[in-house]
This record gives structure tokens, sequence and C-alpha cells, in this order.
């Protein structure tokens, strides 16, 4: 009987799994931009969350730029992760480059900027 509980764990959680992918992709359209949502209101520390409005992320900071208003592209996101902008420090050193793509592409296609 406990191997076939095991198995049953086993299912329930691929299923979870499953469906965690697919709630990520309907948000996101795809795996860098479930990334990029990610970091954006978790893992980056300090999160972008805290200082940063954007509605696709709940985030309602109020130190940086609302980026649904600024709109800004890939590249700008990018830029600023990578150096710092005024009182946002320089991601550089606490996000590998894939993550710091992540959320540029993500933030720029959840603000319209991407189009």
């Amino acid at each position: 009987m406990p191997a076939r509980h095991g198995r049953h764990a086993a299912t329930v959680a691929g299923a979870a799994l499953l469906l965690a992918a697919a709630g990520a992709l309907a948000q996101g359209g795809d795996a860098e931009l479930a990334l990029g949502r990610q970091v954006f209101v978790h893992k980056a520390q300090p999160a972008c969350a805290l200082c940063h409005t954007l509605r696709d992320a709940g985030a309602e900071g109020q130190i940086g730029p609302v980026l649904d208003e600024l709109q800004p592209d890939a590249a700008r996101v990018l830029k600023v992760l990578r150096s710092g902008f005024g009182a946002m420090p320089s991601f550089a050193g606490k996000l590998s480059e894939a993550e710091m793509a992540a959320v540029a592409r993500y933030v720029a296609t959840v603000t319209g900027a991407a189009r």
C-alpha cells in the first residue's frame, strides 16, 4: 500500500506542476515571461514590486515610476537593471543575465511597450 500511495502522491505532484505551468503560461505567455514575473515580484532583492507599480504583477510600489504609465521597452529596463538609475540599485551582481532579460521582456510586454 505505501508504494501505491507514493505513486498517487507523485501523480498529484505532477498534476500540480502542470497546473502551475499552465497558470504561468496564461499569465505570461511563455516560460521567459513567467520567470520575469516571478523575479519582479519575489526574487529580486529588493523586489521590484516594493518600489514600482505594475498592474500585471499586482505591485503598488510608491518609490519608483509607475511602469504601466512609463511603458519602458526591454532595452531600457535591461539597461537600468544592469547599471541602476537614481535611487534604484544595479541588479547586475544579484540577478543572472537571463533573469534580467526575463524581467525586461516581462515589463515591456505587460506594459504594452513590446508590441
